[in-house]
């Protein structure tokens, strides 16, 4: 179980946040993250390797290895622990955006009618 603090220190990298979009397509070999990763930020292999290796100790990607090939998965717990800790704040935003959302409707209506002629 990784502390929600900690995640976020894990997901604030955008390297580690790009590899984890990677691997929400699907499970992805070492060497086809890596040749995105070294493209998209122009880091060296053993960066990315570094980065794969902070996913996988901290639970957020599995590895799983096939011959000489490594591939890796995004494991959903820390992600869904996260999502939780997120809900109390969700549910505030989700509130602000239906008032300011009814707001927006109640101008609509309002700019949408004709003027009135005297």
């Amino acid at each position: 179980m990784v502390c929600v603090v900690h995640a976020f220190d894990i997901l604030g990298d955008p390297v580690r946040r790009r590899i984890l979009e990677l691997l929400a397509d699907g499970e992805q070999t070492s060497g086809a993250i890596t040749e995105v990763i070294r493209a998209e930020f122009a880091i060296s292999q053993p960066a990315v390797s570094q980065h794969l290796r902070v996913l996988r100790d901290s639970g957020f990607a599995s590895v799983r290895a096939e011959g000489t090939r490594r591939f890796y998965a995004v494991e959903t717990a820390p992600l869904s622990e996260v999502d939780a800790w997120l809900d109390r704040f969700r549910r505030s935003w989700d509130h602000r955006l239906d008032a300011l959302g009814t707001e927006l409707a109640r101008g609509r209506r309002t700019r949408g009618k004709p003027p009135t002629e005297a």
